[in-house]
This record gives C-alpha cells, sequence and structure tokens, in this order.
C-alpha cells in the first residue's frame, strides 16, 4: 500500500491522495475487519449443524447466538465508518483541488475557448468524487479477500477450493470483459452528455432571439437530435451493464449451487459433515460478491478512472503558476506595446501583428478601424487575456505576465465591446465581488461613471439585484454599471472596447467625464470607438487596419491623414496615409 500511495504521489492528483494516506490505511483495516466478520455466519451454520443439533444444547446454542449477534453489531458498526470515512475521504479531497481545478478551467476557457464540449475538469472531479464516496472502492477493496476465503474453502477441502478457484477465473474474465466493454461507452455517454448540455444552455442564453426569429422548433428539432444521440448511447451502456450484471449474478447463485453439490457427494462419501454443505455454499457466495459488486460498480469506476486520468492530464499540462513572485509597485508611469502580434485561442490565425504604441501617464488613445480589423483582439492582448503570439506588452517597464493575474487586474479596468455582468447586487459587481469592499470605493467609482444618482433612483439602489447577465437592467444602465466597474479603486490602465455603443447623450457626456477623469489622476486610456463624438476626450489616435497599425499620432493630425484622400491606387483599407514611425 505504501508502495502505491509512493507511485501515485508522483501526480499532483497521487499527492493528493498520499495526503489522506491515514484515512485510506483506516479503510482498508476497517475492510478487513469486515471480511472476517462475514465468516460469522459460515461458522455458526456449521457449530449449529454440526454440534449444537448432534447434541440438542441450548446452552451452546444460545451463547454462540449471542457471540454471533455481537460480531453482526461490530460488522454494522464498522460498515458504517468505512462509508462515513470514505465520504470524508472524498470530500477531502474535493476540497484540496477544487481550487486549482477551478484556476484550470478560468485557463482553458481563456486558452482553449473551443475545447468547451470536450474538457471539463469541474465534472470530472465531481465524477471522482462521487465515485470515491459510493461502493464502487470497497468493492475493489474486497477483492483480494477472494483469496483469502479460497484458502479457506481449499482447507475445508480440495474440491470446494477447486470448484470456488473455476467460478472465480470465470467471474474474473468477465470483468475484463465488463472493463473493455464499458469503456467504450461510458466515454460516448460523455461526450453526448456535453453536447446535449451544452446545447441546452445555448437555448437558454438566447431564448429571446431564438423566438423572435422563429428559430424555437429548429432549435428544438437540432436539441432532440443530439439528445437521441445521448439516449442512445446511453441505452447501449445501460443494457451492457445490466447484460453483463445479470450474468455475473446468475454465475454466482450457479457456482454456489455447484458447491452445494460438491458438499453433498462429499457428505454422502462420509469425507464432510453436514454443516460443511451449508456452510461452504454461503463461504464461496461471499468469496465472489466482490467480483459481483465490482461489474455492478464497473460503470462508475469506469467513469472514475477516466475523469481522473483527464484531470491527471491537466494537471500536468497546466501546472501551478502561484510560486512566489516579487511584489512589483503598481505602475502609474507608461504603459509600452512593443510589436505585439495575437492569435485567437486556439487558432493559427494572426488577428493582431506587430502593433506598438506607447502611453504615458495622463494621456488616451482612440483606437479606430473597420470591422474585424483587430481592434477588440488588440485590446485582449493589452490586458493579457490573449497571450502574445509575439512581442510584449509593459506596465513602466515590466512585462504583464510579471505580474500576478489577480493583483494585475487590480490594476486594470476593462470594458468589454460585450457587457457581463454577474448575478448579484449592483454594488457587487461594480465592486468586482471583493469581499467587505468599502463604500466610500464603490460610490467613488459609481461617481466617477457618473451612474451615482441614477442608482439612488433605482428600486433598492445599489442593493438591486441585477440578475444573470443584467438581465434587470436596460442595455445601458447595464453599459454604465460596467465602467463603474472598470473604475473601481482607480486602476493605472482603463480599456473601453465600444463603451458608447447603448447610451445616450447623457451617457455619452458622463462617459467624456470618466475619461477626462481617469487622465487627470494619472491613468491611461484605450478607447475603442465607432462614433467619432468620444474621440474629443483622446490625445491619440491608432489606426488598425486588417490587423496592422496603419497611423498612429496626436489625434488631430491622424483624423486629418485618414480623411484626406489618397492620392494615387487605393491601396487595401481603403484612402489611407501612414505617418511616419515615431521614436
Amino acid at each position: 500500500m505504501a508502495r502505491l500511495l509512493n507511485r501515485l504521489g508522483e501526480s499532483e492528483l497521487g499527492a493528493a491522495l498520499r495526503r489522506l494516506r491515514g484515512g485510506v490505511s483506516g479503510i482498508i483495516a476497517l475492510s478487513a475487519a469486515i471480511n472476517l466478520l462475514t465468516l460469522t455466519g459460515s461458522i455458526y451454520l456449521m457449530i449449529v449443524y454440526d454440534r449444537v443439533l448432534p447434541a440438542q444444547n441450548f446452552a451452546t446454542l444460545f451463547s454462540v447466538f449471542l457471540m454471533v449477534g455481537i460480531a453482526y453489531v461490530f460488522y454494522g458498526m464498522f460498515d458504517m465508518m468505512r462509508s462515513r470515512m470514505l465520504a470524508d475521504v472524498a470530500a477531502s479531497i474535493d476540497q484540496g483541488l477544487s481550487p486549482r481545478v477551478q484556476a484550470i478551467e478560468a485557463r482553458i476557457a481563456l486558452e482553449r475557448p473551443d475545447a468547451k464540449d470536450t474538457v471539463n475538469p469541474t465534472r470530472d472531479l465531481d465524477q471522482v468524487r462521487t465515485f470515491l464516496a459510493s461502493g464502487g472502492p470497497p468493492a475493489l477493496i474486497d477483492l483480494p479477500w477472494i483469496l483469502v476465503f479460497l484458502i479457506i474453502l481449499t482447507l475445508v477441502h480440495i474440491w470446494l477450493g477447486v470448484v470456488t478457484l473455476i467460478g472465480m477465473i470465470a467471474l474474473t474474465a468477465l470483468t475484463i470483459v465488463a472493463e473493455r466493454v464499458s469503456s467504450k461507452h461510458v466515454a460516448a455517454v460523455g461526450v453526448a452528455s456535453a453536447r446535449r448540455r451544452n446545447l441546452g444552455d445555448l437555448r437558454w442564453r438566447h431564448a429571446e432571439i431564438i423566438s423572435s426569429l422563429g428559430m424555437r422548433e429548429r432549435m428544438t428539432r437540432r436539441w432532440r437530435g443530439v439528445h437521441d444521440e445521448f439516449l442512445k448511447e446511453q441505452a447501449t451502456l445501460t443494457d451492457t451493464s445490466s447484460t453483463l450484471s445479470g450474468v455475473s449474478k446468475v454465475s454466482r447463485m450457479f457456482l454456489q449451487s455447484m458447491v452445494l453439490t460438491v458438499g453433498a457427494i462429499l457428505v454422502i462419501n462420509g469425507e464432510a459433515t453436514a454443516g460443511v454443505i451449508f456452510a461452504s455454499s454461503i463461504l464461496s457466495g461471499r468469496a465472489l460478491a466482490p467480483v459481483d459488486q465490482a461489474i455492478a460498480n464497473w460503470r462508475g469506476f469506469v467513469a472514475a478512472r477516466q475523469s481522473w486520468a483527464r484531470l491527471e492530464n491537466l494537471l500536468r499540462q497546466l501546472p501551478e503558476t502561484n510560486a512566489a513572485r516579487t511584489q512589483l509597485p503598481a505602475p502609474q508611469q507608461v504603459l509600452s506595446v512593443e510589436h505585439l502580434s495575437l492569435k485567437p485561442p486556439g487558432s493559427n490565425r494572426s488577428t493582431v501583428s506587430d502593433v506598438s504604441f506607447r502611453l504615458a501617464a495622463g494621456q488616451a488613445v482612440g483606437i479606430l478601424g473597420p470591422s474585424a480589423s483587430g481592434k477588440s483582439s488588440l485590446v485582449r492582448g493589452v490586458i493579457g487575456v490573449w497571450k502574445p503570439a509575439g512581442g510584449a506588452v509593459r506596465l513602466d517597464g515590466a512585462s504583464i505576465d510579471q505580474w500576478d493575474a489577480e493583483t494585475l487586474g487590480g490594476h486594470i479596468g476593462y470594458l468589454p465591446q460585450s457587457v457581463e455582468l454577474f448575478g448579484g447586487t449592483i454594488a457587487e459587481n461594480i465592486a468586482r465581488f471583493e469581499p467587505n469592499a468599502p463604500s466610500d470605493a464603490i460610490i467613488a467609482a459609481a461617481t466617477a461613471a457618473g451612474i451615482h444618482d441614477m442608482i439612488l433612483q433605482l428600486p433598492d439602489g445599489y442593493e438591486l439585484q441585477v440578475g444573470e447577465d443584467g438581465m434587470n437592467l436596460s442595455a445601458g444602465q447595464r453599459q454604465r454599471i460596467a465602467l463603474a466597474r472598470a473604475l473601481y479603486r482607480d486602476p493605472f490602465l482603463v480599456v473601453l472596447d465600444e463603451p458608447n455603443s447603448n447610451l445616450d447623450p447623457e451617457g455619452e457626456m458622463a462617459l467624456a467625464r470618466a475619461v477626462q477623469g481617469v487622465k487627470a489622476r494619472g491613468g491611461v486610456v484605450l478607447l475603442v470607438a465607432h462614433r467619432r463624438g468620444i474621440l474629443a476626450t483622446v490625445d491619440l489616435v491608432l489606426l488598425i487596419v486588417g490587423g496592422g497599425a496603419q497611423a498612429f499620432g496626436p489625434r488631430d493630425e491622424v483624423l486629418a491623414q485618414i480623411t484626406k484622400p489618397a492620392p494615387g491606387p487605393a491601396r487595401k483599407g481603403g484612402n489611407i496615409t501612414v505617418l511616419p514611425k515615431r521614436n
């Protein structure tokens, strides 16, 4: 057991299990006691048939019965303790690994969004925990005790051991078949289940557009097709498991009858007593019960094993990165983007190529360009959501990967093009769900975004529940609250991607004041815009076309160059004059 735990300790999952070696050892010890106590019935039967009945001794009968009762009480206690310890071990592994698994899931969501259907570490951890707390582990732990019961039967008589050994070989072969047959069906059910769940989530998220565009029946047919596939795989797995379980039970009952027959032959030949017939039948059934139980739990075992393997693979591929870092001072001087190139996660297609610019404290840059030119990709790279395919993003000279992600997030304010609020109060959303967030910081952010008075007019004010995705608010309200969230605790770098797309004139004026406020306190602003009115607040303009920087410089100069027709044949990206590079 120690060697097994040492080998497991080489992996992160194994190390988590190894830390619970005391609990695991206790479970194994309890299993040993439980298996020994299962001999009670057979021994009691032999004593009654071979000693009590021939002598007709009531005192012996009652004494043995009392001891058997005590043995069964201990059996029940030990079995209950083992179940509780298994549940505790399962919960401890879950609690120890959950933060790590959640971090991996968040990382995968950023770096491999295309893997959503096939990679779900939280579900895999749930599968492992559920199996560990089920009847599966006791069945597997009890398997080695088959040899102990086989030896006892052989000591009673060699032919009883031989018959039981034949049955054990047959059931072991059945277990191997169960392993090979079940594995592929369990995997297929997992894939089909993930597809069905993701499609169901999509119907919930986009219910409004599905209904308004007359797509309800089509989406229902699409879901039904995926659901039918899931049901087909589920039925195949259930049929396979039921067949194997049924064959196992029939084989075990037939084996008990065979042992009973051999025992009867031995009694007729005078080679055994009558008690041996019944005791050996019960003992042989108990000897092979772990195999029967293992087959019954094989589906859960296969699913847990596959989940364990996937988790180990993810933990190995995505090692923990929370090693102690030197705490850098908060940035307050300059943002430098150096020859930055970006590719969307999971794609080999570049959306940003060799973009460079520099912002000093108190400056704002407006990022312009046609649709799909790479503007949103650029800001994702600047804030570190997308990892650079080339180049670097630096704050006060330090590349952003030198900061811990959580620490870096405190220095960044980000308002994405698609506004995302979370279920909770307005105050919680503005404070980024910071525990015990100070009220004055929340109100300061709301005031900077120009929405403090608006919030006070809402029912419950700052304590209004916004609903998932901000469903209880209008689009403009969501965008302005998201702006306040971006301004919370005065981050140095504020990135606003189409921040005025849902704003009325009053909201646009509040946005302009917010940008001026960031500049006045020494922050820097990246502002992606299609509507030119908001550009009055910026100092510089960066023009992105086809993923590359076509022009960068003072606002008025670049805007004049953009609107000035270029002589000669048109170039890709329209009539654009490329400004000379600036140092």
